[in-house]
């Protein structure tokens, strides 16, 4: 396995004076998308930065095609899918076991623009407060709609919202803010906070692990800011949805289920106490609407998975290594 930074044949040292970046991306039986993926952050002008692809237990071969095809990324294999969590908490392990300043997720279904990262990289450089950076995201197959434009979260009815999806940038998409929480899709944070708080919850999988490791920066009295001057594009659901639409829709029920489970698990964590009430009536209501929508829609496996996301949210909660 070889290890290099990207870099011409100019001014190793001057790169070596910039603060270092592993650019993680997780691989599952997705070759396409990670070699488009990576072929985008090969004309990224930031010169300290290397590339990881964690391969996450795929079984098409398309981790070993990755490694063979770009020998100048790191390549990292995991013998089974740990899901998003764990995937991408193997490759913030080797980022803080080689010493990176900065390590960022970045979802494989995502192109950048050349000048994303010196953006995001330049705000944490400046500003030590700040923990953790997300760029302003597009879709790609619309690069004028918005699909997040920085997030929000109305702690008086637990409810994690993104701003601007699927619309064209206002104003207020153009303006640097500081915000409750960073999106999975695409975020760098310090490695030396990672050590401090620890990584995301592996019991987690996918889904709203992105709002638990937040909440856990901020706890620690550090800010998260949406950096717009930073783009990327993102293909999105490329990995929750089936090739062939069937009578429960395009969704596989167990995205429904991971998605409401550890949206209950945030809650139980994160609510104050005064906003119990407030929370419990919100989501009694939401979760009500969500069954009789699979129910009149007669997708009985969304129905049972949404009841046992219900379940195992209650009786269940967010572990870490």
């Amino acid at each position: 396995m070889n290890y290099c930074l990207r870099t011409e044949d100019t001014s190793l040292k001057a790169n070596e004076m910039q603060a270092s970046v592993a650019i993680i991306l997780v691989n599952w039986n997705s070759y396409e998308f990670t070699n488009d993926c990576i072929g985008s952050l090969k004309n990224a002008t930031y010169p300290n930065f290397t590339t990881i692809v964690v391969d996450n237990g795929s079984v098409d071969g398309s981790g070993l095609r990755l490694q063979q095809e770009h020998p100048d990324i790191i390549t990292l294999f995991s013998p089974d899918n740990k899901g998003f969590t764990g995937g991408n908490n193997i490759g913030f392990e080797y980022a803080i076991a080689h010493g990176f300043d900065y390590a960022m997720l970045l979802n494989n279904d995502t192109f950048v623009a050349p000048d994303f990262l010196e953006h995001l990289v330049t705000y944490l450089d400046t500003h030590p407060n700040v923990g953790a950076v997300q760029p302003r995201i597009y879709f790609n197959h619309d690069r004028s709609l918005l699909w997040n434009g920085g997030n929000g979260y109305y702690k008086s009815i637990g409810w994690a919202y993104t701003s601007g999806e699927n619309k064209l940038t206002q104003a207020s998409h153009l303006k640097v803010k500081n915000m409750p929480w960073v999106t999975g899709c695409a975020f760098i944070v310090r490695t030396s906070i990672l050590k401090q708080i620890g990584l995301l919850a592996p019991n987690m999988f996918i889904y709203s692990e992105d709002v638990d490791l937040s909440f856990r920066i901020r706890q620690q009295g550090h800010q998260l800011t949406y950096i717009p001057d930073s783009i990327i594009y993102h293909i999105a659901g490329a990995s929750n949805k089936k090739k062939v639409k069937d009578k429960e829709g395009t969704v596989n029920p167990i995205v429904h289920y991971l998605n409401q489970r550890n949206r209950i698990w945030i809650l139980k964590k994160y609510t104050p106490w005064y906003c119990i009430p407030t929370v419990i009536g919100f989501n009694f209501f939401y979760y009500t609407l969500i069954m009789g929508y699979f129910a009149i829609r007669r997708r009985p496996k969304k129905l049972m998975a949404i009841i046992k996301s219900i379940k195992d949210g209650i009786n269940g909660s967010i572990k870490y290594d």
